[in-house]
This record gives structure tokens, C-alpha cells and sequence, in this order.
């Protein structure tokens, strides 16, 4: 039987400082923050997020809510900008003895918050780090798993790859929009698991036919998707009606959306089949 345990974390929002900046290709950028507010950071599962709060890009002024007895309370005033994004790497200590945390942001356009702060980030600039609320660990009693993932979920991917146990067997399938995109994935990716990459450029409909072209799906493999949302509708609905893997196999999210501002990723995937 496949399972995932559930652990809650306290509440905490925490103000850091942009350590570095690193450009990994032209669509990802690394922002490593770093700051004693980090002490005892936690994200104990593989696709675990936090809401990342960005400075006004006007003022620069970062605003962010605040921890209270009764919860989160919003300021009165100053713009909240944020987004839900993946912490890739935490580190207690780095060279100068502080806590720091790497969270890579796909570029696309300069009109969404991330997106905009990424492209012209610097160090020195303030970020909030929201949570994680909680964390989904990997899967006990699977002998393979099979992910699937875009550029937004590549953060994601890696910490599926980095917290697996070694004995467990992967199949993956990338989806990115061209070769240069592809240069995120380094040997920590491909000495743990072989990848089918996919162009997004190449035309649609490639990854629905990847996805059928695994054939059946074994009761002891555990099937992680995540991506742009219309795309995963069709891999949701093949999974789950077409070979019939029950919820407990299969997690499958939106990660974004194409016309669709901060798309709620929490929100059913295919209304159709909220289950």
C-alpha cells in the first residue's frame, strides 16, 4: 500500500536579504537569500512550497503580512506582492555562518511579480519567505516512480530526485521550451534517473503521447506530474480513467496556466473530476 505522511509546520513569514543572484540559463534564475530569520527553516517533502514576497517594484519597499496570535494579519497599508514558489536548497550555515535558501524562478515576460523581480534582482534587496504550512513526504512502499515536469516544476523535480531513496527506480519526462531551457539538467539529474526530454517548440501534444507511451503503470509506482494546467488535464485523465490508478498513485498539479494571473495551484486541476 502507498502512502505519504503529513507533517505541519509553525507559522512563520520571514524577512531575508538577497545574498547572490545566478543566472542558470536564459529562462531560470537563482535567488539565494540568506538571513537569521532562516534559523530552523523546514521543507521536509520533494514538492514542498513557500510564498515568496517581493519588494514594490516601484519603492522597493518590501510589505508583507504579519504573524499574530489570530493568524496572519495583512498592514493597513504597502503593496503585498507574492507568489508560491518551490525552496530548492537550505543551508543552516554558509561561509559567513548564516542560514541561506536557493529558489529558482522561471523567466518568462517581465509583467508577474517573480518574473519581474528575478529579471533585475540584485543583492541587497529584501524578500519575505512564507512558510512551508506543512510538508508531503515522499511515497513509502513504492519500488519506482515516475515524474513529469515543465520548466516551473524543475525545482520540484530536483528535490523528488535529491529525497527518493536510492532503491527506488525513476522514470522521468521533462517538458522545456528549447535546448537552452534543457541546460538546467546536470548530473545530479541524470546520474539518478534517465530523461525524456521534450521541445515545447517541437508542437503540442508531445506529452500526452510520452505519458501513453510508458504503457501500464504498476500497483508499487508512484506517478508525480506537475506543469502548465491544460497540458495535465489529458495526463490526469489518462492516469486516472484510462489505466485507472487510484488517488493514492497519482499527483498531478498546476503549477501555472496559460491566460491565467497566479493561478490557485491548491484548486481542482479538471473540474470535471475534482476528486
Amino acid at each position: 500500500m502507498i502512502t505519504r505522511e503529513r507533517r505541519r509546520h509553525e507559522l512563520a513569514v520571514r524577512r531575508t536579504t538577497v545574498e547572490s543572484v545566478d543566472w542558470l540559463n536564459n529562462a531560470m534564475v537563482r535567488v539565494t537569500v540568506t538571513g537569521e530569520s532562516l534559523r530552523g527553516f523546514t521543507a521536509d517533502g520533494p514538492n514542498d512550497h513557500v510564498k515568496v514576497f517581493f519588494p514594490n517594484p516601484e519603492t522597493g519597499v518590501l510589505t508583507t503580512p504579519e504573524v499574530t496570535a489570530e493568524g496572519l494579519t495583512r498592514p493597513t497599508d504597502g503593496l503585498i506582492l507574492s507568489r508560491d514558489l518551490t525552496p530548492l536548497t537550505f543551508r543552516e550555515n554558509n561561509s559567513s555562518g548564516l542560514p541561506e535558501l536557493d529558489i529558482d524562478i522561471v523567466v518568462h515576460g517581465d509583467d508577474a511579480p517573480a518574473t519581474s523581480f528575478a529579471t533585475h534582482a540584485h543583492a541587497g534587496q529584501e524578500l519575505g519567505i512564507g512558510g512551508p504550512r506543512g510538508s508531503k513526504l515522499v511515497p513509502d512502499g513504492i519500488a519506482r516512480a515516475v515524474l513529469i515536469a515543465d520548466e516551473t516544476a524543475l525545482p520540484a523535480f530536483t528535490r523528488w530526485l535529491r529525497l527518493l531513496p536510492p532503491e527506488v527506480k525513476v522514470t522521468s519526462i521533462v517538458q522545456v521550451y528549447d535546448d537552452d531551457a534543457e541546460t538546467y539538467l546536470t548530473a545530479e539529474h541524470r546520474d539518478r534517473t534517465n530523461v525524456e526530454v521534450l521541445y515545447r517548440e517541437d508542437g503540442p501534444g508531445q506529452l500526452i503521447e510520452a505519458v501513453r507511451s510508458l504503457g501500464s503503470i504498476d500497483d508499487d509506482t508512484y506517478v508525480w506530474a506537475a506543469g502548465e494546467a491544460n497540458e495535465l488535464v489529458e495526463v490526469r485523465r489518462h492516469l486516472r480513467r484510462d489505466l485507472k490508478l487510484p488517488k493514492e498513485q497519482v499527483e498531478v498539479e498546476g503549477y501555472w496556466k496559460r491566460g491565467i494571473v497566479n493561478l490557485d495551484h491548491h484548486a481542482p486541476l479538471d473540474p470535471s473530476d475534482p476528486d
